[in-house]
């Protein structure tokens, strides 16, 4: 049986230099955007710097805190979450960061959600039914953009490391699976 290679420790001058990270974070309108507790989405970009050079507690301590603004309580999306996803996927496609399995899990969650959808469809022809229209927008745009970093997702299924590809494939599978949002 093949034993994967132990982890680099160090970084190679061929691996993406860590600093150039999260660059496009600064192209968002995050004072624009309210996060999923409905509270001004300028929090995000400190929890993503925290996610990309934090240390393991400081880290995993962000992925859930951003995981609460941007997909509260694992299926409810505002409107900075489409913003996010990009972002979430860049950070799970870098080799030097160590939380893919978080950051694929909250994806998942991302890609899965359907709240908004399920309540437009429960008053649909009745007096609330156009209320959820720009919530079930940014249900769709946030799929898309998880979808749209498809290739990312596959790169890290195609890894060595099986705690890694595994939740990876997961990903994959639920994309493939989750059936398209219903025409309003």
């Amino acid at each position: 049986m093949l034993k994967a290679p132990p982890r680099p420790t160090g970084r190679s001058d061929e691996e993406q230099d860590v600093g150039s990270l999260l660059r496009s974070v600064s192209g968002v309108r995050w004072g624009e955007l309210r996060d999923a507790t409905g509270a001004a989405a300028g929090g995000i970009p400190p929890l993503l710097s925290r996610i990309a050079y934090g240390d393991e507690d400081t880290a995993r301590i962000a992925i859930d805190e951003l995981g609460d603004a941007i997909c509260a309580l694992g299926f409810v999306v505002s409107e900075a979450t489409a913003p996010t996803v990009p972002l979430l996927l860049e950070l799970a496609g870098s080799p030097q960061v160590a939380w893919k399995v978080e950051l694929l899990g909250l994806l998942g969650n991302i890609y899965r959600t359907d709240q908004w959808h399920s309540a437009a469809a429960s008053t649909q022809g009745r007096k609330h039914d156009a209320s959820y229209q720009q919530q079930t927008g940014w249900e769709a745009a946030a799929r898309a953009a998880v979808y749209a970093g498809r290739s990312v997702i596959e790169g890290v299924a195609s890894s060595i490391w099986p705690e890694e590809a595994t939740p990876a494939r997961k990903l994959l599978q639920v994309m493939d699976d989750t059936p398209p949002f219903p025409e309003r």
